[in-house]
This record gives C-alpha cells, sequence and structure tokens, in this order.
C-alpha cells in the first residue's frame, strides 16, 4: 500500500515541477493564441461595419450574419451548414418522413450542385434525375456561385408549381432540361416484392420510421412467401439510398447480424470514440443476403452495407457506392435556428474509412443503359413460335410416367419463376442478377444438407464473421 502511494506522490510532485518551470512559455502561448483570435473578431466587426454603412443597398444585419456563419462552417466541408429557423424546421420534417419538394438528395461539388440520389416515386425520379447528374440551371438561372443551401432554395417552391431544372450528365454531350411539377414528398422508407422464393426488401433512407415499418413489411413479406422455410434468402435493395439517421443504419444492421461491432466513430478527442455492437437476433434466420449498393448509395447506406460485408453476412453486388464516411451533428444554437457539423468518421467493422473511397461490391454488376432507337424487341426470343421446340411437342411422343401430377405441377411452378426472374433482367438487370445469386446460394446449401455429416469438415467452432476476420 505504502508503495503505491509512495508512486503516486512521486508522479505529483513531478507534475508539480513540470507545471512550474512550464507554466509561463504555456501561458504566453495561449495569450498569444487570444489575442491573434481577438484581432481576426475585430478584423470581422470591421468588415461588418462597413458593409452596413457603405454597402450600395441597405442590408438586414440579421442575413449578413448568417450568411458570415454560414461561410464559416461551408468552407470546412461540403456537409457542414447553418440551419437558418426554416431549414432547421425542415430537416425535422424531413427526419419525420414528409416534406415538400422534388425528391432528390444533393451535395455540391467543384461549385456545382450534384445530385447524390433521385428519391423513390418522387418528381425528379419519374422525370428521369439520376445519381451523379449536375444541376446547372433552375428555371433557367444559373447556380453557379451560390452556396448548397441558397442553390436548395431556388429549387423550392409552392406545392404544384412547375420548375424547368438543366441537368448535364456524364456521357452526354449537351445539358438538357427537365420539367417537373413539385409536390409532397412523403417517403415509402420499406418496400417489399417477392421475386421466386426471394424477399426483396427495398430501404429508400434511413428516418424516424425505418427499422419499425422493416420489421412490419419483412414479416409480412416472409407470411407472404408461405414462412421462412420457403425463402431462399434476402436482398436488401440500398440503391439510390442517400442515408440519414445513424441510430437506425445501427438498427438495421443488428437486424441481421447476431454478434461483432457494427460500427466505430472517431472524432477530435479520442475520449469521444464510439463503438456499437449487434445483439443476438437475426430477422432473416440465417438466410442468405445480397445487398445491392450503387453510386447513389451514401451515408447510413454505406453503414449497413460496410458492417454486413465485413462480417460475411452478405454478398454485396451493384456499384461503387457514394463514400461519404462522416458523421454530422444537429447542435441548436438559438431556439429556433442551429449548425449542422462534422464531428466524427465512421469506421467499418474491419477498421476501414469509406470516406472519399466509397465501399466495392464484391461483384460489379452495371445496371445496362436502354439504346436509344434500338427495338426493344428485336433480340428477343420468339415464345409463341409455331415450329416444334421440344419432345414434348412431337407427334406421339412418350409420357413420363415416373413423374407424379403433383410434380408436374411442381415443375411447371418452379419453370414459371425462373421465366419470371429471367423477363426480370429487362426491368432491373442488377436485382435479377442478386435473385439468382440467393437461388445459387440456396442450391448450395441444399446440396450440402444432403451430403453425410462425415463426408462434411470438421466444425472448428469459428463463425463465419471471425473467419472472415482473420482472411483480412
Amino acid at each position: 500500500m505504502k508503495h503505491y502511494l509512495l508512486a503516486g506522490a512521486i508522479g505529483t510532485l513531478a507534475g508539480a515541477v513540470a507545471a512550474t518551470q512550464f507554466a509561463g512559455p504555456i501561458l504566453a502561448q495561449e495569450t498569444g493564441k487570444n489575442a491573434s483570435v481577438y484581432e481576426q473578431l475585430d478584423l470581422f466587426g470591421n468588415v461588418f461595419e462597413r458593409v452596413r454603412s457603405d454597402y450600395v443597398e441597405p442590408v438586414d444585419d440579421k442575413k449578413l450574419i448568417e450568411a458570415a456563419i454560414n461561410g464559416m462552417l461551408t468552407s470546412l466541408d461540403p456537409h457542414s451548414s447553418f440551419l437558418s429557423a426554416k431549414d432547421y424546421e425542415d430537416m425535422q420534417t424531413q427526419t419525420r418522413g414528409s416534406f415538400g419538394g422534388l425528391g432528390i438528395e444533393v451535395g455540391q461539388e467543384d461549385g456545382l450542385v450534384k445530385v447524390i440520389s433521385p428519391i423513390d416515386d418522387t418528381p425528379a425520379a419519374q422525370a428521369g434525375v439520376k445519381a451523379g447528374d449536375y444541376i446547372t440551371h433552375v428555371n433557367g438561372e444559373s447556380l453557379m456561385g451560390l452556396t448548397l443551401d441558397e442553390a436548395v432554395e431556388k429549387m423550392r417552391g409552392p406545392i404544384g408549381s412547375e420548375i424547368k431544372i438543366t441537368i448535364l450528365r456524364q456521357g452526354v454531350k449537351e445539358p438538357f432540361d427537365l420539367t417537373m411539377t413539385r409536390d409532397t414528398i412523403k417517403l415509402t422508407v420499406v418496400k417489399t416484392r417477392i421475386v421466386g422464393h426471394a424477399v426483396v426488401l427495398r430501404v429508400t433512407t434511413f428516418n424516424d420510421e425505418t427499422m419499425d415499418t422493416l420489421k412490419t413489411e419483412m414479416a409480412k413479406a416472409i407470411k407472404d412467401a408461405g414462412g421462412i422455410d420457403k425463402v431462399t434468402g434476402f436482398v436488401l435493395d440500398l440503391r439510390n439510398n442517400p442515408g440519414g439517421l445513424l441510430n437506425q443504419a445501427i438498427s438495421v444492421s443488428d437486424a441481421f447480424l447476431d454478434k461483432g461491432e457494427i460500427v466505430s466513430t472517431r472524432g477530435r478527442k479520442p475520449e469521444e470514440s464510439e463503438r456499437w455492437n449487434a445483439e443476438p437476433g437475426d430477422l432473416a434466420q440465417g438466410k442468405p443476403m445480397v445487398v445491392l449498393i450503387n453510386g447513389g448509395s451514401a451515408s447510413a447506406s454505406e453503414i449497413v452495407t460496410g458492417a454486413l460485408q465485413d462480417h460475411r453476412r452478405a454478398i454485396v453486388v451493384g456499384t461503387k457506392s457514394f463514400g461519404k464516411g462522416s458523421v454530422q451533428t444537429v447542435m441548436p444554437v438559438t431556439a429556433d435556428s442551429a449548425i449542422r457539423l462534422t464531428t466524427a468518421r465512421y469506421y467499418t467493422p474491419s477498421g476501414r474509412s469509406i470516406q472519399a473511397l466509397g465501399i466495392q461490391p464484391d461483384i460489379i454488376v452495371e445496371q445496362p443503359a436502354p439504346k436509344p432507337g434500338e427495338d426493344e424487341n428485336a433480340d428477343k426470343p420468339k415464345t409463341d413460335s409455331k415450329f416444334l421446340n421440344s419432345e414434348a411437342d412431337l407427334r406421339g411422343a412418350l409420357n413420363n410416367d415416373a413423374v407424379s401430377d403433383e410434380e408436374k405441377k411442381q415443375i411447371e411452378q418452379e419453370a414459371q419463376q425462373v421465366e419470371a426472374t429471367a423477363k426480370l433482367r429487362e426491368e432491373d438487370y442488377q436485382l435479377a442478377y442478386a435473385v439468382d445469386i440467393l437461388k445459387g446460394l440456396s442450391a448450395m446449401n441444399v446440396r450440402s444438407d444432403d451430403v453425410p455429416d462425415s463426408a462434411k469438415p470438421a466444425n472448428t467452432g469459428e463463425d463465419a464473421a471471425s473467419q472472415g476476420a482473420k482472411q483480412q
């Protein structure tokens, strides 16, 4: 006991001596820094007064100060900004799932307004706006030189009013105009469909409703599919999902993981770093999963994708994601305004930051672009041919007595499902590819179950996630 007390006393004494020796220089440095800050604030005050008194037209003091604050924040990174009373109210409304507008998530790149992603079933999506598009003009007025908030304000307007935006798109030589009508944007956060025996979960955004809606819609889809035993797997479609709330991304990741890290955030101060881990329970009950992403998948979408990819819980298919690996905190600064400040970077379970890099899919699958002017039916096989197509069409062909009527019916149903997936390729090639992967994984599992236990490799007691971690 005395040993530890002594060690502590020596440490305290050494600290006191160090403080005595260096207090003068440290205080001088701090005083110098403060003096420099006060000088800069004096500079700001002088400029502010000069603008108030000498600008060609009278200016509103509040607008000047808010613009100065916004300039300070936007100089840091594209995602930090000042939220005026109206912007703050709009942001709170959007996270609740309903707002007025065009239905696009935008950012700024080299002074241009860039579309991160269009939102499903909104005026922008219906008009043909795509992730990666640049918006150069609104109603013929250039957006160059405007801040992102100012550009967004130009796109806002009364519900039912018409707006024309000019688009610059990679691969298209000339800018072109799209006309659309502003509408109330009611986000359908989760949509489900059944393709063959696969359940497709389309998640469009991460707001307050996402996790609860996912649970409800998923349970309904499993029931419609005939129960979990009938489901070959799940496709989690995060294409053009611009992200949203961090806690919702964590909950969705946790929904498909039994254990292990989901995501970690690291800020300026080491003590403020945080880490979230999965709790037992998998809504998909271990069924195979495919995650679909593209260049419009950002932020919270990338957190979910990164967690499922690192734990080998899902195969990631599509194209490289957007690459927004930072976390913004909304901090109220007055009763009705706030700042949105980048406070941390986030890291996937394997410790990688995807900031400005994005997530690379395990399998890259591009969505084929329709060729203008091409006859869509030119190369399609003719299913209504009058010529013979199979043995069964031959006159006098032998019957198959080895197959019962019930088995024949099952074979026909399976054939219809395969044809439906093939037809899906014309509508959504990436999704059809994902469904085919699930079907292949399911077939492998069935064959594996048929192998005698003596022929299977011994269980080492390690799960897929821990094996994946070793491979990393």
